[in-house]
This record gives structure tokens, C-alpha cells and sequence, in this order.
């Protein structure tokens, strides 16, 4: 009989450990430094008895997602997470009705406004320690980001929150020290000055 602690986890049980460490940061259980750490582990976790140790003082954490993991395509969020670095999408990319966007210090950069197939409606989930995300929006896309909470955190959007014509976000989660920025494509010569 295999043993618990060395069952394989699936990514949706990382993702669920790291929001776990988010909300303890937002708590004040933890320290910015201390999640950092921890999300280092709790990324390179294997198994369930790897995944226990960042989590194993704080209230409530069950590390290990009940059930196989599902992959992307049949409604699980695209999950995208960075500790310290940058991570960017643009172009033509595949992106699905659901987005879970998880960084520490560092950068995400989505620019969704040269993708072909882009769903009407995307539900993304937001949490940052220290870090940034932006994202792109095509020519009328809309954003509702009333479901992001900040504390000492920036939220700027340059977009319509209502739903228009166009793909529409329902942006929710936290945003602890950082930002969130959502904005539509740049064009002309603003685009060649700023990329």
C-alpha cells in the first residue's frame, strides 16, 4: 500500500498551498520574506509529505486538494505564478474562461489583445505580495475589478467596467503591496514609442 506522504501532487494542490500562504501574508501570520520561502518549497513539491512543512503552522491549511488533478480545458484556471521574475504572454496564445495569476515580487504580463480565439468572458484571479500584473485588453474590452481587494496595493484600470461587445474580465482577489493594471492595446506611434 502506498504511503499518503508519497502520493504525486498535481499542480491545483501547489496552487492551493500558495493561496493558502497568500491569505496568511494578507493575515499577517507571515512575513513577505517568509512567503517567499515557503512558496519556493511549496513550488517544488512532488509529494504530499513535501507540501506539508510551509504549511504545517498555520490554521486551517490542507495542503493536498481532494480528488484528481483535472487539466486545462475543462474549466480549471490557467495557472500562471512567478516568485521574483517576470513572466509575459502576447501574440497569438491560448487563453481559456478562467486565469489564477500568482506573484511574489515579481512581474506578469498578459497582452491578450492579439489573441484570435479569446473567450467573451474570462473569471481571472488575482494575488501579489510585492509584485505587478498587468494585462492587455484588444480594442473594446471591458474589466470589472471591483472584486479586487488592496490594502497598501494600487488598482488602476483604463478600460469600461461594464460588459460591453467585446470579451469582458471579472477580475477578484488581492492585491497585498502591489498592482494590478488593466488596460487596452496601445496603437500608432504610442505602440512603436512604448512597445
Amino acid at each position: 500500500m502506498t504511503d499518503p506522504e508519497e502520493i504525486r501532487i498535481s499542480d491545483a494542490d501547489r496552487e492551493a498551498a500558495a493561496q493558502r500562504l497568500h491569505a496568511a501574508l494578507g493575515e499577517g501570520r507571515i512575513t513577505l520574506v517568509e512567503l517567499e520561502e515557503r512558496l519556493g518549497v511549496v513550488y517544488a513539491a512532488r509529494t504530499a509529505g513535501e507540501l506539508r512543512p510551509p504549511l504545517a503552522d498555520l490554521p486551517g491549511a490542507s495542503p493536498v486538494a481532494a480528488g484528481p488533478a483535472r487539466p486545462v480545458g475543462d474549466g480549471t484556471p490557467l495557472s500562471l505564478r512567478t516568485g521574483a521574475g517576470t513572466l509575459r504572454r502576447a501574440g497569438d496564445w491560448h487563453v481559456p474562461a478562467a486565469l489564477r495569476l500568482t506573484t511574489g515580487m515579481g512581474t506578469i504580463h498578459l497582452d491578450l489583445s492579439e489573441v484570435r480565439d479569446l473567450p467573451q468572458r474570462i473569471d481571472v484571479e488575482i494575488a501579489t505580495g510585492m509584485g505587478e500584473i498587468v494585462i492587455v485588453l484588444p480594442a473594446g474590452g471591458t474589466a470589472d475589478v471591483n472584486g479586487v481587494a488592496g490594502s497598501w496595493g494600487e488598482i488602476r484600470t483604463k478600460v469600461p467596467g461594464t460588459a460591453g461587445p467585446g470579451p469582458h474580465l471579472t477580475v477578484h482577489g488581492k492585491v497585498g503591496m502591489g498592482s494590478l493594471t488593466v488596460r487596452g492595446a496601445r496603437t500608432g506611434w504610442w505602440k512603436q514609442m512604448m512597445g
